[in-house]
């Protein structure tokens, strides 16, 4: 893989957060809404040592704006559009293919690209224990900005403990988007987010907690972080967990669906 995250802009090299080399290795992932458990075998991927910040998104998106005044703050609200057009704009300011076609609501994720991108539910969650077993890597008030810290938004990132991989932030601080739906079954086109908030409470706060949210909703306490590295063959429709042949299965809702259920349409 070329470079850990150093773009060249027109003369000046921007830096997104250092990528951590994390290891490959197999994760059982388990759904408490539908009591089910799936082992996941990963290969090796890169992923950034923090959430994005705020100057960094800044610089890459280029829009115009005042640099913000706050360094180290994790850029948030972020709808997870704007997280994979951002991962797109940072790879062709870096030279790299990007990692996803996008027209309109539809997004496509080539996974033999070397292009930044989202992490997959399973890449997060296996970065995220760093060989840990227990809820959470270590003590909650030393690695997690929590309900428990009674701040009023998010801290400057890295200022807790890393985690055995040398992540910071994995739990608490701002919420992380995900590349795979939530549940297309029940929530549509929801996607997924890990991690947890400065506002959520302790027993939210765990390596295997998963929420989901509309694309294009904007949260305060939702940000990111980036990953790269190619995990699959050309035109393969699945990798580190995710499969686009799954997700359609579980859309294809057979006979009454429960109320409340939006199965999605049209994968």
């Amino acid at each position: 893989m070329r470079g850990h995250g150093a773009l060249q802009l027109g003369g000046l090299v921007l830096i997104l957060p250092p990528l951590a080399a994390i290891p490959g290795g197999t994760i059982t992932l388990r759904d408490a809404r539908s009591g089910t458990a799936r082992e996941v075998v990963l290969e090796p991927f890169l992923l950034g040592r923090t959430q994005l910040t705020q100057a960094q998104w800044h610089l890459v998106t280029a829009d115009g704006g005042s640099p913000p005044s706050a360094v180290g703050l994790p850029a948030h609200p972020v709808t997870w559009f704007q997280a994979v057009k951002f991962c797109n704009a940072a790879s062709q300011r870096a030279g790299l293919a990007p990692a996803y076609r996008i027209d309109g609501r539809s997004v496509d994720w080539d996974v033999a690209s070397d292009g930044f991108r989202l992490p997959t539910e399973a890449e997060w969650e296996w970065a995220a224990r760093a060989g840990s077993t227990g809820p959470v890597y270590g003590e909650l008030a030393q690695i997690a900005w929590t309900a428990a810290d009674s701040v009023a938004g998010p801290k400057p990132v890295g200022l807790k403990h890393a985690n055995g991989f040398g992540l910071f932030d994995m739990i608490g601080n701002v919420w992380e988007w995900c590349w795979d739906y939530a549940d297309t079954a029940r929530y549509g086109d929801y996607r997924s987010l890990r991690g947890g908030g400065w506002d959520d409470p302790q027993w939210s706060a765990r390596a295997s907690v998963r929420r989901g949210s509309a694309p294009d909703a904007v949260l305060e306490d939702v940000g990111f972080r980036v990953a790269r590295g190619p995990v699959g063959l050309p035109g393969a429709g699945a990798a580190q967990g995710w499969s686009a042949a799954a997700d359609r299965e579980r859309a294809a809702v057979k006979g009454p669906r429960p109320v409340g259920w939006t199965p999605l349409r049209g994968l």
